[in-house]
């Protein structure tokens, strides 16, 4: 992978930016804050800035598809 493109991302990095989140789960980063606001999506304040764990966007999603199998 070339590391100067966006898709690149490295694997040791347990936090992400939000737009890193929102990338790995195919959304934009206004649905992403959203998800983060209504506390659907883990984020953690550090300092000023905020960052989502990384292994929260695969939380969130198995919760999702948990949900949409009960529902069904």
């Amino acid at each position: 992978m070339n590391p100067s493109h966006p898709d690149h991302e490295d694997p040791t990095l347990i936090l992400l930016k939000v737009e890193e989140a929102a990338r790995r789960l195919r959304i934009g980063r206004t649905t992403c804050f959203a998800l983060i606001r209504s506390g659907a999506l883990e984020s953690l304040l550090i300092g000023g800035l905020r960052r989502v764990p990384a292994d929260a966007p695969a939380a969130y999603l198995a919760r999702l598809r948990a949900e949409q199998q009960r529902a069904a």
